[in-house]
């Protein structure tokens, strides 16, 4: 029984080495493949074999290739090897077996043979050997060149086109639209601004009462038209105020109309008023505008310019023309490099 496990054994693996070609010219190379068959998880270890090694004196090993496996059935593998060999000497050489081991026992695969031949030389007749011809000029053909030709000429008149619409370009100016950014202080800061320069010049305590009503009303004359957007400095007093009580509170309004009658009574009847009643209409004032003040008024304005039909006729010739350059400039460099390309390969 232990005879017949071992005789099934060595059945089961087989080792065969097969060459392409049998025979060859001298410096020719050729394939020489060595498999093995063996079961699925054995261990394969190949002939220690490396480049430019001789595997017979006149056979040479040029390189070795790489392993490949092939599922066969039954869970048996082949795996093989390939290596180039070549010849540089005319004979008929004897490869011999090449042994791989199998789970650590050589099998051996049957021998080879490689008949290398010589190249045939005329010795008799010396005067037939030519040296290398030279590189010969191969003829002009227009057909060859047609198409780059009026390619080139396709280019030439592109590039004139392109100057052309350039120097348009270059001629027609751009028309300068800047946009103006500006900082405004909102209507009630501006106001208290102007009170606070009132009172530090003490013009209420000033004997020309007339200037002084005349610049505090101004002040808020100023003030309504920003704030409430009529136009208050070209109306009077009691047109301010009817105008107003669709506005506001009524007793803010009756605080204001107050002010505004002893102003008109100071500039246009000479009536004298008491420091105290200058003070209480200067708080009047303030506090009607701190009543009506918006905060979350924009304090930067953007100012865009108002083009005429002309100027915007002109951008969208200028925008054309850039267009049509950038276009023509593209398919320009694209048909030059296309038109090198040609030519290289032809020359």
């Amino acid at each position: 029984m232990l005879l017949f496990s071992v005789l099934c054994l060595h059945a089961q693996v087989s080792v065969e080495a097969k060459i392409d070609s049998i025979q060859l010219l001298i410096g020719e190379q050729t394939d020489m493949t060595l498999s093995v068959k063996v079961k699925e998880g054995a261990k394969v270890k190949w002939p220690e074999l490396k480049a430019e090694q001789y595997l017979t004196p006149g056979v040479e090993l040029v390189q070795l290739g790489k392993t490949d496996t092939t599922v066969i059935d039954d869970g048996f593998l082949c795996i093989s090897r390939t290596y180039t060999l070549t010849s540089f000497d005319e004979n008929l050489y004897y490869i011999p077996p090449m042994k791989v081991l199998v789970d650590g026992k050589a099998y051996a695969s049957k021998s080879l043979a490689l008949k290398v031949l010589t190249v045939p030389v005329d010795t008799l007749h010396p005067e037939k050997f030519f040296p290398p011809k030279d590189v010969q000029d191969s003829p002009f053909l227009w057909s060859e060149w047609e198409l780059s030709f009026w390619l080139s000429l396709l280019l030439v008149v592109l590039a004139v086109v392109t100057y052309y619409l350039w120097t348009r370009l270059r001629d027609n100016k751009p028309v300068v639209a800047r946009v103006r950014i500006i900082k405004r202080m909102p209507p009630h800061q501006k106001a208290l601004q102007e009170i606070e320069h009132l009172r530090a010049d003490r013009m209420a305590a000033s004997d020309d009462q007339k200037t002084y009503y005349t610049m505090l009303t101004d002040v808020i004359r100023k003030y309504i038209n920003e704030r409430f957007g009529f136009n208050a400095t070209e109306m009077t007093s009691a047109e301010i105020i009817a105008r107003l009580q669709q506005e506001g509170d009524r007793k803010m309004i009756d605080e204001l109309k107050e002010l505004f009658m002893t102003a008109d009574l100071v500039k246009f009847a000479k009536y004298s008023t008491l420091i105290n009643e200058n003070d209480a209409n200067l708080v009047n004032a303030v506090d009607f505008i701190n009543n009506t003040k918006k905060e979350d008024q924009p304090v930067v304005e953007r100012i865009a310019p108002k083009l005429s039909e002309e100027d915007k006729q002109r951008n969208r010739s200028r925008t054309v023309l850039k267009t049509a350059i950038l276009v023509l400039a593209v398919c320009s460099a694209a048909l030059l490099a296309f038109i090198v390309y040609e030519v290289y390969m032809l020359v």
